[in-house]
């Protein structure tokens, strides 16, 4: 049986050959004009940072009170690939990640179950610890960075029309976060002379029970 010869059979059939190169071509035109395109296009981070402070801790003490705890509770999901833990003194830091094959859209789901999962053993670890804190915000991406300056106004001025810019940035539509850097906390700082103190009579233990009390939230 002879073999079919493509430049051979090409020649014989240019009217049809022809016709096919231009159908392709049209074709072609048209993929690339609905060709979708971003400039930061979307892709799902499956990692998640948990971080739990624990102030004064030695590090076997946050490794077996706080970070075997919580590893055994994370074990019970199974769409976790593996979850790895960094413990020293007064702080432990776990890495989760997820499975490749879990779809990306199960991800915040699974990320909502963690936090869940943290919330049901919270009453099981020391009562003085700080957190947990999550961090899955790995894959956001930022259009735009702009810095605010004011001559003539203290920092919780400007804190202020920043945030009165931010409410107005997250109308716009396609806006999904908005985010300040640097932001300065207002802080009231006392400083007390002990010479003043006592020639007043007083101490510093009564100045900060005063504060104390002041600042106490009584119900009516």
């Amino acid at each position: 049986m002879k073999k079919l010869n493509l430049s051979e059979w090409a020649l014989h059939h240019q009217a049809l050959v022809m016709y096919l190169m231009v159908v392709l071509m049209l074709a072609g035109m048209l993929a690339y004009s609905r060709l979708g395109q971003k400039e930061d296009p979307e892709f799902t981070f499956k990692a998640m940072i948990v971080q739990v402070k624990w102030p004064g801790a030695t590090a076997n003490e946050v490794e077996q009170q706080v970070t075997d705890k919580l590893e055994k509770k994370l074990m019970e999901m199974g769409e976790l690939d593996y979850v790895q833990s960094y413990t020293k003194p007064g702080e432990a830091l776990m890495v989760l990640s997820i499975r490749e094959e879990v779809p990306p859209k199960n991800v915040p789901q699974l990320w909502y179950q963690v936090r869940k999962k943290m919330g049901d053993i919270r009453s099981q670890l020391p009562s003085d610890i700080q957190g947990p804190y999550f961090n899955d915000e790995f894959g956001d991406t930022f259009g735009n960075i702009y810095a605010f300056t004011g001559d003539g106004f203290n920092d919780e001025e400007l804190r202020r029309y920043v945030e009165d810019a931010k409410r107005e940035v997250l109308r716009v539509p396609d806006v999904g976060k908005v985010d300040i850097i640097g932001e300065q906390e207002e802080r009231i700082y006392v400083d007390l002379s002990s010479a003043k103190l006592a020639s007043l009579g007083l101490d510093s233990a009564s100045i900060w029970a005063a504060l104390q009390q002041q600042n106490a939230m009584t119900p009516v």
